[in-house]
């Protein structure tokens, strides 16, 4: 009598629909992780370019680099040099300029999605007010993120 060695044609059938099941609910997810671990990068820069403006404006009770406003205070001004950036392009306004103490006393920073985060926003302001925008349509807006205007958002659909 021979001994049978090996699966038969339905085991390995049945591994292989558990695998693609495992697959389908493991792959979305997986995704949304790396892109959420993608909003780091903004929110850091964003949070280490307002402590740079606060210590601007510590040492020159203004926001602008000259008393006519117009050019923000962190290295790089309007456009701020970020050494790591690789999914947001940042920019800084500096505004409100006032007559006595010289110079903008209000700004706002912004870290705009590039790539796969396009249509994505985080913004700061003076008063450390942080908020997320969207654009309707964008390729972010389609993968179920939302706008905020009260935080950062961390996971879908807008929450912080």
């Amino acid at each position: 009598m021979r001994k049978a060695r090996g699966f038969t044609l339905i085991e390995l059938m049945i591994v292989v629909a558990v695998v693609a099941v495992l697959a389908a609910i493991a792959v979305p997810n997986y995704t949304n992780y790396i892109t959420r671990s993608k909003f780091a990068e903004a929110t850091a820069n964003l949070s280490n370019l307002r402590i740079k403006m606060e210590q601007y404006y510590q040492d020159n009770r203004r926001y602008s680099t000259t008393t006519g406003g117009g050019t923000c205070g962190v290295p790089g001004g309007n456009v701020p040099t970020v050494g790591d950036a690789k999914y947001f392009t940042f920019a800084c306004a500096s505004t409100n300029p006032a007559a006595s103490p010289a110079g903008d006393q209000r700004y706002t920073i912004t870290a705009t999605g590039i790539g796969g985060l396009a249509g994505l926003t985080f913004t700061i302001n003076e008063s450390n007010t942080k908020t997320t925008g969207m654009v309707s349509g964008s390729t972010m807006a389609l993968a179920g993120y939302g706008a905020n205007a009260a935080c950062w958002i961390a996971k879908k659909p807008a929450q912080c």
